[in-house]
């Protein structure tokens, strides 16, 4: 394979958000004893979801994304919470949600004698930082970019830009990203002209028209098409 640098998304692709995220949000409630309700996790990801595409275009800024989803959740349901102090219990347990998506770490430790990995995320700092350095896959990233820091977000072309400079300059071309996000991740690559590899593990039907170099529904595909023994 002609790639020497593999970018790898956070949520979705490498860690398992959505359990993290339900483990997350059910502990902030119990921490400030409200009674926790399946509903509030719906709507929670729902108006989660919504912001966090605003972020990606530019509506909306990650300080404020953090307390108005929680603003909006308490309106949404009539909670007299709290939504700063649940915004700050919700980011420090999501934090510790260091599970992982099922192959991840088989993937890695098959790739990283061929290949160098990199982690690309519009997450949080304060999020991302700890629970990578306290996952089992810290190790097979020298570079993690995370937008937070970086102040650019995927899909726009600066925070590959600093990706890059991180990773040493590679060509376009020897780089291939992996990630769940047809907005941030394959529309980034798309955007900047590097390959795109989507990991689409419910096997939704790929979007008319949108050119990804690659599609795979578990990670240790990524095994066998990137030839590795």
């Amino acid at each position: 394979m002609k790639y020497q640098w593999l970018l790898f998304d956070a949520d979705g692709t490498l860690f398992d958000y959505d359990r993290a995220e339900a483990h997350a949000l059910s502990e902030s409630f119990a921490q400030i004893g409200y009674p926790f309700e399946e509903k509030y996790l719906s709507e929670y990801r729902h108006i989660n979801g919504s912001l966090w595409q605003a972020f990606e275009q530019g509506g909306i800024n990650q300080n404020r994304l953090k307390v108005e989803r929680f603003e909006l959740l308490c309106q949404a349901f009539g909670l007299t919470l709290n939504p700063a102090l649940l915004s700050q219990l919700y980011l420090e347990n999501l934090a510790c949600g260091t599970f992982l998506i099922d192959g991840a770490e088989e993937t890695l430790k098959a790739l990283i004698n061929h290949y160098n990995l990199a982690i690309i995320t519009n997450g949080l700092k304060d999020v991302q930082r700890p629970r990578i350095a306290s996952s089992s896959i810290h190790s097979y990233f020298p570079v993690i970019v995370i937008s937070e820091e970086v102040g650019a977000a995927k899909p726009d072309k600066k925070i590959f830009d600093i990706a890059f400079q991180r990773m040493g300059d590679p060509q376009r071309e020897e780089v291939l990203i992996i990630g769940d996000s047809l907005t941030s991740d394959i529309a980034g690559a798309l955007n900047y002209g590097i390959d795109s590899c989507w990991f689409n593990p419910g096997r939704q039907q790929r979007p008319v028209g949108l050119n990804i170099r690659y599609e795979i529904d578990a990670l240790n595909d990524l095994i066998g098409l990137l030839n590795v023994s």
